[in-house]
Formats: C-alpha cells, structure tokens, sequence
C-alpha cells in the first residue's frame, strides 16, 4: 500500500473533521451523521480509521474524567 498523497491525507482529515463535528452536534448519535461516516470512510485508510475512532474514545474520555464526570473504579483507586 502506497503512502496516501498529502492532498489524500488532508481530505481524510477533513472527511474525519466534519464527521466529528456531527457527533458533538448530535450528542453522539451516530445515526445522524452516517452520511458523514460514509464519507470518512471512503476518504481514509482503513489503519486510519480505526486509530482515529480510539483517539476521539480517549478524547472523549479524558475529556470528561478531567470535568470530574468520571471516577475511577474501585479497584484502580484501591491501588
């Protein structure tokens, strides 16, 4: 597999942009954005998409972990 052009790298990152943009829109819902999803998926690599739907999950998490939203499991605070 060829390494994607930069022109290919910056329409994958805008195709992930919007469709991120659309989950925060929507709460998450998933199935408002599908379009989008499809959309991200056609422009993106495969490896890429699976890198970028664990990075918004960590964001996500972090995210609220650091508002304080999300407490740690008793096992991990027991430690």
């Amino acid at each position: 597999m060829a390494a994607p052009t930069m022109k290919e790298r910056q329409v994958c990152w805008g195709a992930r942009d919007d469709y991120w943009q659309c989950l925060d829109e929507n709460a998450g819902d998933s199935s408002r954005c599908q379009q989008l999803r499809r959309s991200f998926e056609s422009s993106c690599p495969q490896q890429w998409i699976k890198y970028f739907d664990k990075r918004r999950d960590y964001l996500k998490f972090k995210e609220k972990f650091e508002a304080g939203q999300v407490q740690p499991s008793e096992s991990t605070a027991n430690s």
